[in-house]
């Protein structure tokens, strides 16, 4: 039986990182075993919540972690790990890069890749402590999913500067589609100018900006693709800002592919961002973006096409969407987002991030054939 490759997550909820994980490790199951481990979570739950999951061909595995610090976690992972015979591990986050880390010392050291997703995080001085702490104890091979994340964790935690491999998405699924089909899938309407939004609804999204801004971009409809904790309080706003009849509350959206087809332009308001896949996959699919200039958002859009604002402001978002549904893909690239392009979205993720690239990236780490070391972070405050 051939060993597989484990991926390790806090949870499977849908987000970008979840569904990066999901989408790498389909990727990869096309030439190795692959297992996905949930830190915390029951199946049925999960499932329920998330029915992409109950459709995975990966393997997945729950561990049931409790809250705060559960030291058991570490001796079930470490037995999973063992009785699978363990290929290597490649965690996701601090939270499975410590509890997989001691794991896998306990297996007797598997190779071991890690990737910070995001940079934000670090700003806080207790996750900073227990990242030089989890970085100290695993000491895997460091990867980050952007430039600016490379650079954050540095100047964070010390060490070798990470390796960076951006997220990739699958460009056979995310492709131009049937725009009417699209729409009348999710029920919107065919003659309207949709801007779509494709997001967790939590403060960092920026969706209360998105409405805000949409007051000021006059006949558009927009379209919301996600849920969250801030709905109730989102919906509010849009009636206060007398919204209500233009804005779409589509809930979770389990085939992204199809919001984007169904959109004129795609609008990433964010406050704090990494390398979001929704900026990715809403180009594959042949669509401009506006979206915020945070984390590793300029090095994701596509020069040509894509606009860059200030975040947390609804005027410039307002101005950048104007300008986009006025010129479709058609007119000269706006000077937001200066820098050789071909025109065309779709074009530039095919170049930069596709799926396939991200896959070969990570495995070519997993199985050693890269001369990358593991990271010798500066050990941990006392």
């Amino acid at each position: 039986m051939a060993r597989p490759i484990v991926h390790v997550v806090q949870h499977l909820v849908p987000g970008g990182l979840e569904v990066m994980v999901l989408e790498l490790a389909r990727a990869q199951a096309r030439h190795h075993p692959v297992l996905v481990v949930s830190l915390e979570g029951e199946r049925a739950a999960a499932e329920a919540h998330w029915p992409r999951l109950a459709r995975e061909a990966t393997r997945i595995v729950y561990l049931g972690k409790h809250p705060g610090i559960d030291p058991g976690v570490v001796w079930r992972l470490a037995r999973l790990l063992r009785a699978e015979r363990a290929l290597a591990i490649h965690t996701h986050h601090i939270g499975p890069l410590l509890y997989a880390g001691m794991a896998a010392r306990l297996c007797g050291g598997l190779r071991h890749v890690h990737t910070e997703h995001d940079a934000w995080h670090l700003q806080n001085a207790k996750r900073r402590r227990l990242a030089q702490l989890a970085m100290w104890i695993a000491r895997p091979v460091l990867v980050a999913d952007a430039p600016h994340v490379a650079d954050a964790v540095v100047a964070a935690l010390g060490g070798q500067r990470p390796l960076v491999v951006l997220n990739g998405v699958d460009v056979a699924h995310f492709a131009p589609g049937d725009r009417a089909a699209a729409r009348a899938a999710l029920g919107l309407p065919a003659a309207a100018q949709v801007i779509a939004i494709a997001a967790r609804l939590e403060r960092v999204k920026g969706v209360d900006v998105a409405l805000r801004a949409l007051a000021a971009v006059p006949n558009a409809l927009l379209a919301i693709g996600g849920s969250g904790s801030e709905r109730e309080n989102l919906q509010a706003l849009s009636k206060d800002l007398g919204l209500q009849e233009r804005v779409v509350w589509l809930g979770h959206v389990d085939d992204t592919a199809l919001l984007y087809q169904a959109a004129d332009v795609v609008c990433l308001p964010s406050r704090a961002e990494g390398l979001p896949l929704a900026l990715l996959e809403a180009q594959a699919c042949g669509r401009s973006v506006v979206a915020s200039l945070v984390g590793g958002v300029p090095g994701g859009i596509d020069p040509a096409t894509g606009i860059l604002v200030a975040p947390e402001d609804p005027d410039a978002l307002a101005l950048g969407l104007r300008e986009a549904l006025a010129r479709g893909l058609h007119l000269p690239p706006c000077k937001a987002a200066e820098g050789p392009g071909s025109g065309n979205p779709r074009d530039f993720v095919m170049r930069t991030a596709s799926l396939d690239s991200m896959e070969a990236a990570y495995t070519n780490l997993l199985l050693g054939a890269s001369p990358w070391t593991p990271s010798s972070p500066t050990p941990p405050p006392p």
